[in-house]
């Protein structure tokens, strides 16, 4: 019988055994392992064939044994809701990259011009109710129906971690070819100081799942700037901080973090940087 992994990190609150996670983890880190040396072509049919997979060797996966009551999910879209607070106008069209069970972009829908929901499938209940204004787009993440230059307001939650680095700029110029001048691109994605976020982060000091990469405040500005995003606001406290000083400030406490021995700026990461929450503007 081979070897598990040793824990470096406390399980107790998971609700699993050491073995359970232990398979977890060296299923999807082998599966994510032919991601990562996947080509783009590949990667257009990879990603649904490795999934199941992996819910096919790991039976006991939270999200196969998790049931979220109408109430937990409620409150998840209206959590998600509260980040786009002050964006949403009765003119405004949305589009949210994503969107999974389309809840979220089904509820937003009720509040603006039109709402585009686009993925590389569609993960809606059967019979599920939309509006009119609703639209999905399915497409290969690469190639994107939708009138460049027509957006007011790109949303993206906990995806961007999950991007091979190959893709990363591709999907930046997608996004920033659909918004209009002006337009703005909410995203939330794992913090790296406080990762990793996925399943190897029971055995890893480093994403090795099928978290890509996981991402810092001054890594998604440099990005931004590249793309054309020429602001970026951060959520701090719960909300949006639309002042420049206050992403200075931020960087700057991120930067200090960074320069500490890991262990230590894992702790603090801990309370001062779970995620990255940030508003990337279109120049």
């Amino acid at each position: 019988m081979a070897t598990l992994p040793e824990c470096i990190r406390d399980i107790s609150k998971t609700g699993r055994r050491h073995s359970q996670l232990a398979n977890h983890y060296l299923v999807e880190k082998k599966l994510a392992d032919q991601l990562r040396i996947s080509t783009r072509a590949e990667r257009l049919n990879l990603f649904p064939e490795l999934y199941g997979e992996l819910f096919r060797q790991v039976p006991d996966h939270p999200r196969l044994t998790r049931r979220v009551s109408d109430e937990e999910s409620a409150k998840t879209v209206a959590a998600r809701k509260l980040i786009l607070q002050g964006k949403l106008t009765p003119e405004t069209i949305f589009m949210e990259i994503a969107p999974g069970d389309c809840k979220l972009a089904c509820e937003v829908a009720k509040d603006v011009k039109k709402v585009y929901a686009a993925d590389i499938s569609d993960q809606r209940e059967p019979g599920m109710h939309v509006q009119d204004n609703f639209e999905m787009v399915v497409f290969d993440g690469l190639n994107l129906d939708i009138e460049p230059q027509s957006v007011d307001v790109a949303f993206s939650y906990q995806f961007l971690e999950h991007l091979h680095p190959d893709d990363v700029d591709p999907h930046f110029d997608l996004v920033a070819k659909a918004l209009k001048q002006g337009g703005v691109y909410i995203l939330d994605t794992p913090h790296a100081f406080s990762g990793p976020h996925d399943i190897s982060r029971y055995f890893s000091e480093k994403p090795e799942g099928f978290h890509m990469h996981e991402w810092t405040y001054r890594e998604l500005k440099s990005l931004g700037n590249k793309h054309g995003f020429n602001k970026m606001f951060v959520y701090r406290f719960g909300r949006r901080w639309d002042n420049s000083l206050f992403t200075f400030a931020t960087l700057c406490i991120e930067s200090v973090v960074g320069y500490l021995p890991k262990s230590i700026a894992w702790k603090l990461s801990q309370r001062l940087f779970l995620g990255v929450t940030v508003c990337l503007v279109k120049s």
